[in-house]
Order: C-alpha cells, then structure tokens, then sequence
C-alpha cells in the first residue's frame, strides 16, 4: 500500500455539462431555454474550461482503529466524527483526495464581474465548481481500477470536510498528509482551501 501520496499535474475529467447546467438552475424537464442561450451558454462553459487545469493528489492509509467517534489512520491522523465512523464501519482503508482548477479561473471570474458580466461570472464559477467535483470522481475511477486488481472496490460515496459533523478543521489533514502545496493549495488559519474551487474528500476501501 502506498504510503505517500500520488500526484496528477493534470486531470482530463468529462466537461459535466449537464451538472453545471442544473447548478445554474436549470430542470431538464421544465426549463426551457431557447437556441441562441443555450448557445451562449455553451460557449461560456467551453471559455471557462480552457481556462483551467485540474490537478489531484490520492493516497490510500490504513485504519487502524476506529470507534463511534473516530477514525484513526496509520499515520496517526485522526478523524473525529459520528458520522464518518458510521460511514468507514466496514473499511479497513481509506483513500484521501485532494484536488483544485487553479486560481486563473478565480481570475476570470473576478475580471468578468467587475466589467459587470454577471452572466459569464456565474457560468465560469459554476464551471469551477462541478469540474472540481469531477475531478474527485475521476481519481475515485482511477483507484477503483487498481483496487479491482485486488479484490477490493471504494464506496460509491465520498465524504469531504464540512459536511454534517465532520468540521471543516480536518481540511489540516487532508492538506498536511496529502501535502496539497505540491498542487498550488494552501490552506487559511480558518481551514479553507486557496486557490478556492479546491476540494477534499475521504473514500472507503472495502475488501
């Protein structure tokens, strides 16, 4: 099992099309929206994703105990949560992740704000958004493919730091043991992640 972590200078997920159009408040089934804006729409999403590089980190770490409140790794990290306890039950590894699109298009998104082009804005920051989401997927695809060569598989879920009882500060560990500077993150005395559009998340391994 690989005790440090791998990095991915370069990540090539699908364009979620579809999940930036329902981030933007599209329904498929009720929505309508007409030919030239869907256009425009598209030429948006498509401008934004050339303005970024998606990168990712992954390490796999043992659990070597857990109970109704915490799971420790073998690195001695810790992670204190019901709910994440409840979630790992049945693993008896982990897989971290980490991922970011950079800060150029944080930069666009600003610049396109200030010329008051409030639509490209919101385009562009929902393009961050789900790429950086599709970022995780792709690793958790990626690992899936080396897991089965060993009988084991990942949870279809994963867990990040924020959600229900798991507190934003375990976003230290996540950038402590996945080193996340090597990817151009850094983290806030408050525990958020910069450049932001920058995502953390813990996976099961079963098996």
């Amino acid at each position: 099992m690989a005790n440090s972590p791998t990095y991915l200078k370069k990540i090539l997920p699908a364009l979620p099309r579809a999940a930036i159009y329902a981030r933007l408040g599209f329904k498929k089934k009720t929505t309508q929206l007409h030919p030239p804006d869907e256009r425009e729409t598209d030429r948006l999403i498509d401008e934004a994703a050339s303005l970024i590089v998606v990168q990712g980190a992954f390490l796999r770490s043992a659990v070597v105990r857990r109970d109704e409140h915490c799971v420790e790794l073998a690195d001695s990290a810790a992670f204190e949560s019901v709910k994440l306890a409840a979630f790992l039950r049945d693993c008896r590894e982990v897989l971290l992740m980490g991922a970011t699109v950079g800060a150029a298009i944080l930069d666009a998104v600003g610049a396109k704000m200030l010329a008051g082009d409030m639509k490209a804005a919101v385009v562009y920051d929902a393009t961050a958004s789900e790429l950086a989401d599709a970022a995780l997927d792709w690793m958790m695809d990626f690992v899936n493919g080396q897991l089965r060569r060993e009988g084991k598989v990942l949870l279809p879920r994963r867990f990040s730091a924020g959600y229900a009882d798991f507190g934003l500060q375990n976003q230290k560990i996540f950038h402590t043991r996945l080193d996340l500077a090597q990817i151009g993150i850094s983290i806030t005395k408050d525990c958020l992640l910069i450049p932001e559009k920058s995502v953390t998340a813990v996976g099961g391994i079963l098996g």
